[in-house]
């Protein structure tokens, strides 16, 4: 018996007491370089085109300015890491790293002080002003910059929550439908697998969806910075 629902997403598979299951987060470095050295094929071709569709939509977010040169980049490449994390974890025996805090926090976190830092050392004003929105009356104004220091600190953390809760809520789903299999007649047991074929379905694309809402929200908090 199960003590503790979530206990089959924990990493237990150790080597003298070290956790080898997050290893999985670097199968992605083992299969990006095969691209280079392949003749380019039709998923390279679909995966080139997701990067400059990706590339155009954050330079379009992020503007012109002299400062941004660049930061493309690194939204396209947190987008790549979630992504093939999220996919992976779809197959069987591979740990899902973006399904733990530890993880989703360790990328968002770093990123909202980085943004932060940038923003008050460089543009204290226009930090101060983000606070107060514009057309505020003077006598709500010191409640707003609670308000606004509040939904600005806990920006990290939601965006940690809602990858991990979206990744674990649907393995967490094929995991109680999958453990009812044995007991179930033949024919409950076919409608039982056209489901889970469903469900991953659904999970495939809620892969894609949180990488990307993952990214373009990055993006969007580091817009409000300069």
């Amino acid at each position: 018996m199960m003590t503790n629902l979530f206990s089959v997403f924990d990493p237990s598979t150790t080597i003298f007491n070290l956790s080898i299951n997050w290893l999985s987060t670097l199968l992605i470095f083992i299969m990006l370089p095969l691209i280079f050295w392949l003749v380019p094929t039709r998923l390279n071709l679909v995966w080139m085109k997701i990067i400059f569709t990706l590339h155009n939509e954050f330079k379009t977010l992020i503007g012109e300015n002299k400062l941004n040169t660049g930061n493309t980049i690194m939204f396209i490449s947190l987008f790549s890491l979630i992504l093939f994390n999220n996919v992976l974890g779809l197959l069987p025996y591979i740990f899902t790293s973006t399904s733990h805090m530890s993880m989703t926090l360790a990328l968002s976190l770093p990123l909202w002080i980085a943004f932060m830092l940038f923003g008050w050392i460089n543009f204290s004003q226009h930090m101060f002003s983000h606070l107060i929105p514009q057309g505020t009356p003077a006598i709500l104004m010191p409640f707003m910059v609670c308000i606004e220091m509040i939904s600005n600190i806990i920006r990290p953390g939601t965006l940690a929550i809602r990858l991990s809760a979206n990744m674990i809520a649907g393995h967490l789903l094929m995991t109680l439908l999958g453990n009812t299999g044995p007991s179930l007649s033949l024919i409950m047991l076919n409608i039982l697998i056209f489901t889970q074929i469903l469900l991953l379905t659904l999970e495939t694309a809620v892969a894609f969806i949180q990488s990307y809402v993952f990214a373009i929200l990055s993006t969007l908090y580091s817009t409000e910075t300069n």
